[in-house]
């Protein structure tokens, strides 16, 4: 009689699955969507320059008001003068505009954090696309300016500024690329900004986005009271 076959070895256990359930969140979603700003911002736009104008310790130097804003703001086509962006935050896909600037194609980009993030004061920066909350979460301020040695237009940035809650996250890198990749389809030659010198966390940033900082040049400024001496100058 033949021997019996032996058994068959035991199948090896399967390894366990290290993906997340594709109905399982990953993390804590973050939507957000860059997109020009409007005359509708302005109130958002007011208060975040009085943010920056405290965490710069420039408050005392910050005299704009939203007429102020309102007169001087979108009197041009978007690239044309003072272009604003603006960063929406969500915790749902945001939903699309409804009459969107036909300059601009809003950027949309889903980040993942471990822990949601807590803005204490999200009420205050709040636009509802029908009954969704969105959050203003920071913006970009540039406007274009000329190299006389490239022989090409630039865009020149005035405000960079990103929420305290928002911060490191990637958002102002989100912004700032968003400018340096609308001068590049534009063909412009270079995008420029200043940096406080005491902002190290800023100046490290700047250099790991590719920027150089040029510290052996110095910003000079006519304002207040030595402009106005120039009202009635013998020219």
């Amino acid at each position: 009689m033949a021997a019996a076959a032996p058994p068959p070895p035991p199948s090896a256990a399967p390894e366990p699955s290290m993906a997340a359930p594709e109905t399982t969140p990953i993390g804590h979603p973050v939507f957000t969507r860059i997109r020009l700003a409007t005359p509708s911002d302005v109130p958002f736009i007011h208060k975040l320059i009085h943010q920056m104008a405290v965490f710069e310790r420039l408050s005392h130097l910050c005299s704009a008001t939203e007429s102020s804003l309102s007169s001087n703001l979108f009197l041009s086509p978007p690239f044309h003068s003072f272009t604003i962006f603006l960063l929406e935050l969500s915790s749902s896909p945001i939903p699309p505009l409804l009459s969107p600037s036909p300059s601009f194609t809003p950027i949309e980009k889903t980040f993942n954090f471990d822990i949601p993030v807590n803005d204490p004061e999200k009420d205050a920066f709040s636009i509802y696309y029908g009954d969704q909350q969105v959050i203003i979460g920071g913006f970009v301020l540039f406007f274009p300016n000329y190299s006389t040695f490239l022989g090409k237009p630039g865009f020149y940035v005035e405000d960079l500024f990103v929420r305290e809650c928002y911060r490191r996250k990637g958002f102002g890198k989100m912004l700032l690329s968003a400018v340096a990749k609308q001068a590049v389809k534009m063909g412009y030659g270079r995008v420029e900004w200043v940096v406080l010198d005491w902002n190290v966390n800023a100046i490290t940033f700047y250099e790991q986005m590719g920027a150089k900082v040029l510290p052996e040049w110095r910003i000079c400024r006519l304002t207040g009271d030595a402009l106005q001496a120039y009202q009635n100058a013998n020219v």
